[in-house]
């Protein structure tokens, strides 16, 4: 089973406090979705009026064109999966994935034959008689995952689920998410803060911030063409970096000049650009370190970090500013070194003073 999900006009409020207004959005069936934000944008609550676990005060929520946002949680025809795995202790790993199944009479054979199932897709059958006392923390996400497959849902909804895991142990139960999503082929949403999950996991990414969505988009959409300077500087690692920036225009593009003379041309059509402040983003892959002297603009190495196939550097300008450029994976590049930046003006991004991005012609429109 799977199911599209219509959020249509919905409204939420916790007293005084707004936390939707009049927020919209469709997940197709089949959609690996991710709602990616910091923490208090509202992602979780938003998540959470989708299973039923918050009221909705305004709006409708629907799935497969079904109004459910009045029914009970149960009613829904969605499994939720919590940071907090929320098993029974004194319950085996069985009868955990088992219990949901009683509470609706499902038969005895048939909650066998899911259970068993299950446990092959998630490689528990080993766990089966164990406790949850007994599992580590990735054995119990797995029974915990393997609870939500075993209702067979029309959607899967998981709240931040790897957060208590280890890095490795992150990276691993990843990899399955996605594995389980291509075999299931289920309507799955995913909540987190992390944006390695978000763009290694979804379909599409639905930007959160300041309980309002600031973009969605697939995740080189968003990495590439994001929205605005909050997106810019919340997806990617390290994050992209902004100069403030005064404008000019030569032969129909925006050309860009700092406070302390750098200039550069970009491919950024200057067609409705208005004069005000601006900021010019660069990710680190768009700013290469070179010999002093050679490139758009000159500093000394505050920091570098060797991650093995390339190596970031931290670069002082002489106004004080720093960028992050980067350099090869034997760079011989050390602390302290004064070397050139050059830009890639064909990937610069321009950020008015609302927040607004302007990209270049060649990535797609401005």
């Amino acid at each position: 089973m799977t199911a599209s999900i219509d959020i249509n006009n919905v409204s939420k409020h916790f007293g005084g406090l707004t936390v939707f207004e009049g927020l919209s959005l469709s997940i197709p069936a089949h959609e690996f979705v991710v709602f990616l934000g910091p923490s208090g944008c509202g992602k979780s609550t938003l998540l959470r009026m989708i299973a039923g676990l918050e009221s909705v005060d305004d709006g409708e929520i629907r799935i497969n064109g079904e109004r459910i946002d009045d029914q009970p949680p149960g009613k829904r025809g969605v499994a939720m999966v919590f940071q907090s795995y929320a098993l029974y202790p004194h319950m085996t790993v069985r009868d955990n994935m088992a219990f949901g199944l009683k509470n609706i009479a499902v038969e005895r054979s048939v909650i066998d034959a899911r259970i068993a199932e299950a446990a092959r897709m998630l490689e528990i059958g080993h766990l089966l008689e164990r406790k949850p006392g007994q599992l580590s923390g990735g054995q119990r996400q797995r029974v915990a995952i393997g609870r939500a497959v075993v209702k067979e849902p029309k959607a899967f909804l998981f709240d931040e689920p790897l957060s208590n895991l280890d890095a490795a142990l992150r990276t691993r139960t990843r990899i399955e998410l996605a594995q389980l999503h291509q075999r299931l082929k289920s309507t799955m949403i995913f909540v987190t803060h992390d944006q390695i999950e978000a763009m290694t996991l979804a379909d599409r990414i639905v930007v959160m911030n300041n309980r309002q969505i600031e973009q969605i988009g697939t995740p080189m959409e968003i990495y590439n063409r994001p929205a605005s300077r909050f997106v810019a500087g919340f997806v990617g690692a390290p994050a992209m970096n902004f100069l403030p920036v005064t404008i000019g225009t030569d032969a129909g593009l925006v050309t860009v000049e700092t406070a302390s003379g750098i200039r550069m041309a970009t491919a950024i059509p200057a067609t409705g650009i208005a004069p005000g402040a601006f900021e010019l983003g660069l990710r680190s892959e768009d700013v290469r370190i070179t010999s002093q002297g050679s490139g758009n603009a000159d500093g000394v190495v505050d920091v570098v970090e060797r991650l093995g196939e390339r190596t970031l550097v931290y670069v002082r300008l002489a106004d004080g500013q720093q960028l992050v450029g980067s350099d090869s994976g034997d760079s011989r590049v050390s602390v302290g070194d004064r070397v050139g930046l050059s830009f890639d003006s064909t990937k610069a991004h321009l950020f008015d003073a609302s927040g607004r991005a302007w990209h270049a012609r060649e990535v797609g429109h401005g």
